[in-house]
C-alpha cells in the first residue's frame, strides 16, 4: 500500500472527474470520490512511489480515465451498489483484462499487463519523459 498522497486533479473539466461529478451519489464530494479511487487504485496495482500517483492522477484524468469512470457509474446504476464497491468492481474487472497487442502497438504498453495497471505505468513513463524536456 502507498504511503504516498493523493494528487489532485488537473483536469476537473474531463476524465475522471467531471464523469464523477454527474454521478448518482451527487451529495458526495468530487473531491472524496477522486482521493477514493485514488487510493483504492494505488491498493490494487501496489504503487509504492511519487511517480507512481502521478501515473494515477494522469491516468485519471485522461480519456482513458473517463472511460474507467463510466465503468464506475455503471456500476453503481446498473448493480445498484456504493460508491466504494462500484469503484472496487472496476478495478477488478480492468486488472483481470490485459493490454493486447494493438494497444501495445498504439501506447508503447507491453502486451500482457493487467489493463489498468499498464495504464498507469503508460502515464508514469509520459510523464516523467514531459519532465526531462
Amino acid at each position: 500500500m502507498t504511503t504516498h498522497p493523493c494528487l489532485p486533479s488537473r483536469n476537473e473539466d474531463y476524465g475522471f472527474f467531471r464523469t464523477l461529478t454527474v454521478c448518482p451519489e451527487r451529495d458526495r464530494r468530487s473531491a472524496e470520490v477522486w482521493n477514493l479511487a485514488s487510493r483504492l487504485i494505488a491498493e490494487a496495482i501496489g504503487a509504492s512511489s511519487e511517480d507512481e500517483m502521478i501515473g494515477i492522477r494522469d491516468f485519471l484524468d485522461s480519456r482513458i480515465g473517463r472511460h474507467f469512470a463510466d465503468d464506475v457509474v455503471g456500476n453503481m446504476t446498473g448493480c445498484n451498489i456504493g460508491l466504494e464497491p462500484a469503484i472496487a468492481s472496476a478495478i477488478r474487472r480492468w486488472q483481470g483484462w490485459r493490454i493486447n497487442r494493438k494497444t501495445e502497438y498504439e501506447a508503447g504498453i507491453p502486451a500482457g499487463l493487467p489493463y489498468l495497471t499498464g495504464w498507469v505505468q503508460h502515464f508514469v513513463i509520459a510523464a516523467a519523459m514531459a519532465e526531462s524536456d
